[in-house]
């Protein structure tokens, strides 16, 4: 292991997106007995299956449930996320990624939660996120609206079209 410091610090486990068998039985699972809060859905158009978002913080989303997977008995790992505290990081930790040889299978934004970030997959081919700037929601209920999402295929297509509201701190050109 080397004595080098990483370029960027991971601050917490930000969020799991699972597979599920029966999108409408998750949703009321994590919704009724664990009293979560769904903060968007994608229809089968966006994501085959239907999408679903929920949270039990401010952040736009703890858990995600990727239905259509008739197949599973059981839920499966999608993917789960890590938070950094600036879009350097992001940019940082992408570039560390390449440099060790880890397969980079999308960078940029998505649409809901409107994060900045970069997903692999680990040796075992898990999907894995480094993400910055997750939605949050405040006491009102208010989450940002689909005409304000704006997806993105590239960490610097995301930094140069940022979304509505707060624009994220600008990136110093030494760390792309």
């Amino acid at each position: 292991m080397s004595d080098t410091p990483l370029p960027f610090q991971l601050r917490k486990i930000g969020h799991v997106v699972l597979n599920v068998s029966d999108l409408d039985a998750a949703v009321r699972f994590f919704t009724e007995v664990l009293g979560l809060q769904i903060s968007d859905r994608y229809p089968e158009s966006m994501v085959p299956g239907g999408m679903v978002f929920l949270r039990c913080n401010t952040d736009h989303h703890g858990v995600a449930l990727v239905g259509g997977a008739p197949q599973l008995t059981r839920s499966s790992l999608n993917h789960f996320a890590f938070e950094v505290g600036t879009p350097d990081e992001v940019f940082r930790a992408r570039a560390w990624l390449r440099k060790q040889g880890v397969p980079i299978v999308f960078e940029g934004r998505r649409r809901a939660g409107c994060q900045l970030a970069v997903e692999f997959r680990d040796p075992d081919g898990n999907n894995l996120e480094i993400y910055w700037g997750l939605d949050q929601v405040g006491t009102s209920g208010y989450v940002r609206p689909p005409s304000e999402w704006r997806q993105a295929l590239t960490l610097e297509d995301a930094v140069a079209h940022p979304v509505a509201g707060p624009r994220m701190p600008p990136i110093s050109a030494g760390d792309s």
